[in-house]
């Protein structure tokens, strides 16, 4: 590795192996690193392990063998599911203080990070709507709402766009860029699509299929803020074909996304 990633680098996966109970060997000798204020996607096909490496970083699972090291310590960090997973009997105020009040946070110190969190998100007017009574959409905005109110150094995402319409996906990519640039966050994103990871990330790691390894490391070299301008644009089109090919190239035999 070289020193300037050594110098950036938030946290690092070394020679990392995992292997469920029953047998089935998920990771084999993973190495990559988050670096400090990028948007990075690990994009490969299912089963190669993109969700259990984001798990290993936020402590939600341990490696078998392998180490996770923090460089300068473990920051606050925000974790959003491929699901919202809200709770149906709390308002959407109700949903996003949940972790405040779990830290002990007081409420003249929470409300106002929560009408921030709704806010960033644009949610400002729909604090006291239920789940049932919002879209899918809306329900993954209050979910990043809940990760970001903790005020995270790092957030990790999960698949979280996949059950959602082209057209919802679309704007809340836009939405996410806003949020990564104003807050300035770092971004581990997980996610099935080329052209969502084009569009967001400044890098891509390329996962092989199971036992789950990256196989390419990208560098997106475009610009920020992106928009709809960027979607059309010869450089998007140029860095999904080298995507695609590096995807098809991990795929090998394999087939299923």
């Amino acid at each position: 590795m070289d020193t300037q990633t050594l110098a950036t680098s938030l946290v690092r996966l070394r020679q990392v192996d995992k292997t469920f109970s029953n047998g089935t060997i998920a990771i084999k000798g993973l190495n990559l690193d988050l670096r400090a204020g990028s948007f990075t996607s690990l994009l490969g096909p299912s089963g190669c392990g993109k969700s259990t490496a984001l798990r290993m970083i936020a402590g939600l699972t341990t490696p078998t063998t392998g180490s996770v090291d923090w460089t300068a310590g473990r920051p606050e960090l925000g974790f959003v599911f491929q699901e919202p997973t809200l709770m149906p009997w709390r308002t959407v105020w109700g949903n996003v203080t949940l972790p405040l009040r779990i830290a002990g946070v007081p409420r003249s110190e929470a409300e106002p990070r929560i009408a921030d969190a709704l806010m960033r998100v644009g949610l400002t007017g729909f604090e006291k709507s239920y789940p049932r009574q919002l879209s899918g959409g809306m329900k993954m905005r209050v979910s990043i709402a809940r990760a970001l109110v903790t005020r995270p150094a790092l957030l990790l995402m999960d698949e979280p766009f996949a059950a959602l319409d082209e057209i919802t996906r679309s704007r809340l990519n836009d939405d996410l860029l806003g949020v990564w640039q104003s807050q300035k966050l770092t971004i581990g994103f997980v996610t099935h699509s080329v052209f969502e990871s084009v569009f967001l990330s400044d890098r891509i790691l390329v996962m092989a299929a199971r036992p789950g390894r990256v196989v390419a490391d990208i560098a997106i070299d475009a610009p920020y803020p992106r928009d709809d301008a960027f979607r059309t644009s010869e450089t998007y089109n140029h860095y999904c074909r080298i995507v695609s090919g590096a995807l098809k190239q991990a795929m090998g035999g394999h087939h299923e996304l």
